[in-house]
């Protein structure tokens, strides 16, 4: 498929004093170990233009989204609205902290990653060189484990700890292929966005990093050449990581980004063989709203968990500021920490009325080929639904943390599958997953929908 394309890039390292995302506890930055990116890719046929805006940064914030919007209309970038133009993040979590709800966030790095945004996006539009548009498939089993188990007491604990006899067996799939679209213009591989589903948390600390996804980048640009751009697409990881309960090894170090991103290029540099020009012409792209609700919170649910904040008056979770990462290993443990602040979240959210509204986006290329986007954190067998179910037959990439949060109220979260709820596990609770528990089905039926325009 011949294509023009165009590609522009921008660091997004803080400058300001602002935490890292991701965990239960402030972490302020204090130290860069490899620089954080936006990339913007641009692909148009005849008058058709499809855009990807990619930040190396926990999720894409629905300020962040609309404050990318305004910024590109102040630059007269017209040709590129919400109706063609996908905004998404690698979900590290050793980038700094942009939903400003949240302890740690300084208001003035979303209008700075914004800037920076859309300006690679400009960059991108600048200049268009000509390319054909390839597809293949890559897969790696070695850094993919779903991170949600059942124990020998009959419920779901996620990441019970190493070693841990309690194991029964993981609690869902993963999905270990890997969908690739790559631009090749005068015989080299100048553009690759490999579609890997896993989580982007392998460091933990306080320095700024990209996490694996970042040594996949530099790794496979090696390997395509100066001026090359590879992106490290996310896809459907609510209940994936890279953590392999069977071993006492350190998994949560900068050595272990190393490894697993290593691990990940070396993977698709084998597959790059694999790649075929897709047939077809043209590019054809969709974009709707997909309307959910808030979280359904029992009488049950917000009595045990006001026993909880009752029960613990000194910990001020708003404030705390801990030595050491506090993460999901802390509510399995169940640390009094962990406890009331999973409890208060749910206790602020129990009055909770605005509706949630997401959007979602698609492009086909040719026919051949698409890329679906998702909100937030969807699991696995999401993606596997609209991968294998819904576009069965054709190359799909499924994208998360894509087009905002749900709105303004919202900050992200998990979505799970609607029998993952009751069974323990902490993606399931309201302070990680706000949205109502219909939200998956609500998201896969606004495909299927989208799906007879974009075919």
């Amino acid at each position: 498929m011949k294509i023009q394309y165009g590609v522009g890039r921008r660091c997004v390292n803080p400058q300001v004093p602002v935490s890292l995302a991701g965990y239960f506890n402030k972490r302020m930055w204090d130290h860069v170990l490899d620089d954080l990116e936006v990339r913007a890719l641009v692909i148009r046929s005849g008058k058709d233009l499809a855009a990807i805006i990619h930040f190396d940064l926990i999720t894409v914030p629905t300020a962040l989204y609309e404050m990318i919007l305004q910024n590109m209309k102040e630059l007269g970038i017209d040709s590129i609205t919400r109706e063609n133009l996908l905004i998404c993040a690698t979900h590290t979590h050793t980038g700094p902290e942009l939903r400003c709800n949240k302890p740690g966030a300084n208001p003035e790095y979303p209008p700075f990653a914004a800037k920076m945004g859309a300006e690679a996006l400009k960059d991108a539009l600048a200049e268009f060189r000509e390319g054909e548009l390839e597809g293949g498939l890559a897969s790696e089993h070695r850094f993919i484990f779903n991170r949600r188990y059942w124990m020998k007491n009959g419920t779901v604990v996620t990441n019970p700890g190493k070693l841990n006899p309690d194991i029964l067996r993981p609690e869902g799939d993963i999905d270990p292929e890997i969908p690739m679209l790559a631009i090749r213009s005068e015989g080299k591989l100048r553009v690759l966005i490999a579609n890997i589903v896993n989580h982007t948390d392998t460091i933990g600390g306080n320095g700024v990093s990209a996490d694996w996804a970042g040594f996949f980048r530099r790794a496979m640009q090696t390997e395509m050449g100066e001026g090359s751009m590879a992106i490290a697409l996310i896809g459907c990881a609510g209940n994936i990581n890279h953590f392999d309960t069977r071993t006492d090894m350190n998994q949560t170090c900068y050595d272990e980004a190393k490894r697993v991103g290593t691990g990940y290029a070396e993977a698709v540099t084998k597959a790059l063989g694999t790649l075929k020009p897709l047939a077809g012409e043209g590019i054809r792209t969709v974009s709707a709203a997909a309307e959910s609700m808030p979280r359904e919170i029992s009488a049950e649910e917000l009595a045990e968990a006001q026993a909880i904040c009752d029960k613990y008056p000194e910990i001020d979770v708003e404030k705390m500021e801990s030595t050491v990462d506090l993460t999901s290993e802390d509510l399995a443990r169940g640390t009094p920490f962990a406890l009331k602040y999973f409890a208060s979240t749910l206790v602020k959210m129990a009055n909770n009325k605005t509706p949630v509204v997401f959007q979602l986006t698609g492009f086909n290329f040719g026919g051949k080929a698409v890329l679906a986007s998702l909100p937030s954190e969807p699991f696995v067998e999401i993606g596997l639904e609209i991968r294998k179910g819904i576009f069965r037959g054709r190359l799909c990439l499924v994208a998360s943390h894509g087009n905002g949060t749900g709105g303004a109220t919202y900050s992200g979260g998990y979505i799970p599958n609607p029998w993952n709820y009751g069974r323990g596990g902490y993606e399931s609770t309201p302070r990680s997953n706000p949205f109502s528990m219909k939200t998956s089905d609500i998201l896969l039926g606004a495909w299927r929908e989208l799906a007879k325009k974009l075919l």
